[in-house]
């Protein structure tokens, strides 16, 4: 018996075109990579890690300079000329997030933070939860969501994890509605959960905005993940709070994010501070300050106004391009590549590969977790892969994604498993005293998440490397 092979690349190709005629209808997006994308080729990259950023086009550049040159911008804390020019600019990147959200201008409000992490910063830092409140947020969410759970239980709040059942990684339908009945007898509820998760790409339903609503919780939906090739209609459906990075659209600039809010939601959360620009008066004489309305009142400081204008360049960009041909686009390749990588065997008919989430398409995204086994049934280093991949031009991404909790559960690490290594430690835990404390059990993934200029060259590349571990063990790797 020998391993299963990859087909080679033009019958793979001409079955994939067979099997997906609508894909097709995305050939714009192969000419836009060729003129505004083009540095991907010249450098022989295969670019398979847009859940962490987004490439930009070369055209997003040329305006973003275009406009730095154009005019002369100040500070807009002021009223000067200067100033003024820069805040109409501010103004309409404002208004453009609402637009490409189809978010109400009288329902929500765009505060610009560094990131999405600085938007869920805000919330927790200044929900109010209380003693008879509750945390309630899925087992599979990004760090910063986790992180929430500080605030949570610094102020007496309960704090309750919902589980997501392996191999498909969704969630628990029935303990998600029963935890839902458990709302504390306080304002302070609030549920959190990502619409696609960072690690697994499945996405889950919206449906639990309104279902957690009716029964008494403020909702936020971490969207950083599923927004760069999924709409999110914020006329459909009614989050409290939407943290995004709008750097994992497309790509440029970094830092810069945001928190979309509900106006009534945000008339809930008081700040523990004030800072330059979120207060219309504070006296140091008079001991007192006032807080600024709306946005303002949570943009600590001076923004990067001169970046935000690239923000409605980049969005812009999304628009003509078009999100739902992106979203086509990314749909049959992952569909594809799940394909591809699940037959592929090694000559012992043991399956290379594991994937942590759906292996079809059905409410999922373009993210891919999975590690590889050798042909003795033990996973191959996560980060040997990665390394293998660096030498055939492939940038991925490994580790558990700043999502602990996903790779927890897909990696079977138990609870007592976890505390026990966690009681060994004093105030710090390294990763290797980590790896070795769970002993044989892998510590991590390997990720692959597709995005707008993935082309089947890509994800083929990415098979066919995979397809070299084959019959390999992992001393061999």
């Amino acid at each position: 018996m020998s391993a299963t092979p990859l087909l080679q690349r033009p019958e793979a190709l001409a079955e994939f075109a067979a099997d997906h005629p609508e894909f097709e209808q995305t050939r714009s997006l192969d000419e836009l990579r060729a003129s505004e994308y083009a540095r991907l080729d010249r450098a022989g990259q295969v670019f398979l890690d847009y859940t962490a950023g987004g490439v930009y086009a070369d055209a997003q550049i040329r305006d973003h300079a275009a406009f730095l040159t154009g005019g002369v911008f100040g500070n807009p804390h002021s009223t000067n000329v200067a100033s003024l020019a820069m805040t109409q600019w501010v103004d309409r990147a404002r208004a453009y997030v609402l637009q490409y959200f189809n978010a109400s201008p009288d329902e929500y409000l765009v505060c610009f933070t560094q990131n999405a992490s600085g938007a869920l910063r805000l919330v927790g830092e200044a929900y109010p939860f209380t003693p008879d409140g509750h945390y309630l947020l899925t087992f599979d969410n990004h760090n910063s969501v986790n992180g929430i759970r500080e605030f949570a239980r610094a102020k007496g709040s309960r704090v309750t994890y919902a589980p997501v059942i392996p191999p498909d990684m969704r969630i628990d339908d029935d303990r998600m509605a029963a935890y839902l009945d458990e709302a504390g007898s306080g304002t302070g509820n609030l549920l959190a959960y990502p619409a696609q998760s960072n690690f697994s790409g499945v996405q889950h339903s919206l449906e639990w905005i309104e279902r957690a609503q009716a029964k008494g919780w403020d909702v936020l939906l971490d969207a950083a993940a599923f927004v760069p090739t999924n709409r999110l209609d914020l006329g459909r459906w009614h989050p409290d709070f939407v943290p995004v990075s709008f750097y994992k659209v497309f790509g440029y600039p970094t830092g810069v994010g945001a928190l979309i809010a509900r106006k009534t939601a945000l008339h809930k959360l008081h700040r523990p501070w004030f800072a330059g620009g979120t207060i219309t008066v504070a006296s140091v004489g008079g001991d007192r300050f006032f807080m600024a309305e709306g946005a303002e009142a949570f943009e600590d400081g001076t923004l990067d106004y001169l970046s935000l204008p690239a923000v409605e360049i980049g969005l812009r960009h999304i628009d003509r391009v078009g999100l739902d041909l992106i979203h086509t686009r990314v749909r049959c390749l992952t569909e594809w590549l799940l394909g591809a990588l699940t037959a592929l065997r090694h000559a012992n008919g043991d399956q290379i590969v594991r994937i942590y989430g759906p292996t079809d398409a059905v409410d999922r995204g373009g993210t891919i977790a999975l590690n590889l086994y050798d042909t003795n049934g033990h996973f191959i280093d996560h980060r040997i892969v990665e390394e293998r991949a660096n030498e055939a031009g492939i940038s991925l991404r490994t580790g558990c994604f700043c999502n602990p909790g996903g790779g927890e559960v897909a990696l079977g690490l138990s609870p007592e498993e976890l505390t026990s290594c966690f009681v060994r430690a004093a105030d710090r835990l390294a990763l290797d005293e980590f790896r070795r404390c769970i002993d044989d059990k892998s510590t991590g993934a390997v990720r692959v998440s597709l995005g707008l200029v993935t082309t089947f060259e890509d994800v083929y590349r990415f098979a066919e490397f995979v397809a070299g571990f084959a019959d390999r063990t992992a001393t061999d790797a």
